[in-house]
This record gives structure tokens, C-alpha cells and sequence, in this order.
């Protein structure tokens, strides 16, 4: 089964462990446990695996200390626990996070002084995409997760991804691309209020076979040859010297914006537009055929 949001594959549940979750469903229902919420199930099953990791984790750190030739004992040993809450998916999570005698524990799963946990930045950053305002962002998490979160905080997890924005922006791209396709969506974006917007998308395919994003530029208005003549420049600055061919639609001009930029790449309208236009020349009734 493939998770066609973040385009991992995804393992499929043994017998199992389908109907050992269904038991514990079963079993949370009989009891009266609801399945989300701080005193939930999944939130408890999260507090269980949280701990035992973070158990292994110790056990680990604590054998590669080793051990003391002198005395015969470890160099260093468990000392308690302390408790902390961190955010996650499922909501706020209570757990026991094991200490050591000399401190050197530094846990990966829950990081130090980490409160929250990278799933809950990705949905703070998936609202914020959709145009939710950090007032919304926050009274959203506290109605679904019951976590308080400050504005002051969910802005400094959006702003959290601009510098890698920049980056891949900036990042040295191929050489050659046999294959580009350039196109515009249409999405919501949000400038002071939400608005739709266009977005201009460039995609090439490597001399690898791979698809990559190469760029991706947020317009005002509507899509003119001579933007695209402006973004296919700063694709060529970052290193694409060259293209076999360029895919696009129709528009107006695109052959020459193209050809000022790669003087010897070949533009290829795309196959859709061209049956889509084809469709002017005939009848509504033989368009299915």
C-alpha cells in the first residue's frame, strides 16, 4: 500500500497485528477509553513505544561505556527518570524519560529539551500551507489535540523552514535534462489574506530517468511566455546548461522564451492541450470517440 501524500510505500499489516489492534479497540471501548485525547488509547500506545525506545536507547549508551576493570562495575549506570510532555500527532503525551549516574544521555527519539515532536511541526506546517492563520493554527490544535500552542510558537515553526527554502532554491541543479516540463497550478496562498494564486512548476526528468522539482515561483497574474522566459534564466544560472526538450502548453510566445534560454531545445506542447484544442474543430457529439 503506498502513501501517496508523502511517496513511501507502506508495509501492510500482518493478521496479526490487525487483530491484536482490534482487540485493543475492543478493549478500550469496554472500559470506556476514547481513542484520542490525553487519556486515550493511541496516546497511550504512543507513551509505551516513546518509553521502551528511549529504554533501549539507554541500554545501548550505558553498554558502550563498558566497564570498570578495576571493580568489575559498569562505568555507568541508570539514575531514575524524569518526566516531560512532548507534543505529538495523537495529542500531548505524559512520559518517563530514563536518566544515567553521569549525564552523558543524549536520547535521539525525544531529544533533549524537545517538547514536541517532528510530526507535530509537519502538521503545523500543513495547516499554515492551507491558509489557516496562526489564531486558527492554534484554536485548530486545541480543539483536536488539546494542546495549547501560542501563536509566537507556530511562527516560529513556519519561519522555521525558510532558510531551507532558500537552500534548495539556491541547490546546484544537473547539467543536462532530456526532459523538462513547465506548467502553472493554481493554489491558495496566503499574503496578508488567502487568495488564489498561480504557481509556476518546472519539472525535469534526469538523465537518470528521476523527476525532480528544479523551481517553483509564486505569481501575481496570469502566465505570460515572458515569465517564464525570466524563470527558465534562473533555472539556466543554476547550472542547467542545456535541454533536449521543453513540454508545455500552448501559450503564446513560449517558443521563443524557450529559445532564448536553450537555443537548441526542441518545445513539445503537450499531448492533453493539443487534443483539447483538437476539440475546437469538432462536434460535442464525437468528442467520446
Amino acid at each position: 500500500m503506498a502513501d501517496k501524500k508523502n511517496g513511501v510505500q507502506l508495509r501492510q499489516p500482518t493478521a496479526a497485528e490487525v487483530e491484536f489492534a482490534q482487540q485493543l479497540v475492543e478493549r478500550a471501548k469496554a472500559d470506556g477509553v476514547s481513542l484520542v485525547g490525553p487519556g486515550g488509547l493511541l496516546a497511550g500506545i504512543t507513551r509505551t513505544v516513546l518509553e521502551s525506545a528511549l529504554d533501549a536507547e539507554l541500554d545501548v549508551h550505558l553498554g558502550e561505556a563498558g566497564v570498570d576493570e578495576t571493580t568489575g562495575r559498569r562505568v555507568n549506570i541508570r539514575n531514575g527518570h524524569g518526566a516531560k510532555t512532548v507534543q505529538t500527532e495523537v495529542g500531548p503525551v505524559r512520559i518517563q524519560v530514563p536518566r544515567d549516574r553521569a549525564g552523558s544521555f543524549t536520547p535521539q527519539i525525544v531529544p533533549k529539551h524537545a517538547r514536541r515532536l517532528d510530526g507535530f511541526n509537519e502538521a503545523i506546517l500543513s495547516l499554515y500551507a492551507k491558509g489557516l492563520t496562526t489564531g486558527e493554527i492554534s484554536a485548530h490544535l486545541a480543539d483536536v489535540y488539546d494542546a495549547e500552542v501560542s501563536r509566537e510558537l507556530i511562527s516560529r515553526v513556519t519561519d522555521s523552514v525558510l532558510d531551507e527554502m532558500d537552500a534548495w532554491r539556491q541547490r546546484p541543479l544537473d547539467r543536462v535534462y532530456p526532459v523538462v516540463f513547465i506548467d502553472a497550478l493554481v493554489m491558495k496562498i496566503r499574503q496578508g489574506q488567502v487568495a488564489n494564486r498561480p504557481v509556476y512548476v518546472v519539472v525535469g526528468i534526469s538523465l537518470d530517468g528521476e523527476r525532480d522539482v528544479l523551481g517553483m515561483w509564486a505569481g501575481t497574474g496570469g502566465e505570460g511566455a515572458k515569465q517564464w522566459a525570466g524563470y527558465l534564466t534562473e533555472l539556466r544560472n543554476c547550472g542547467v546548461e542545456d535541454v533536449f526538450m521543453v513540454c508545455s502548453d500552448g501559450l503564446k510566445g513560449m517558443t521563443d522564451a524557450i529559445e532564448q534560454v536553450w537555443p537548441l531545445a526542441v518545445h513539445q506542447q503537450c499531448v492533453v492541450h493539443l487534443v483539447r484544442a483538437s476539440l475546437r474543430y469538432t462536434n460535442r457529439k464525437d468528442w467520446p470517440r
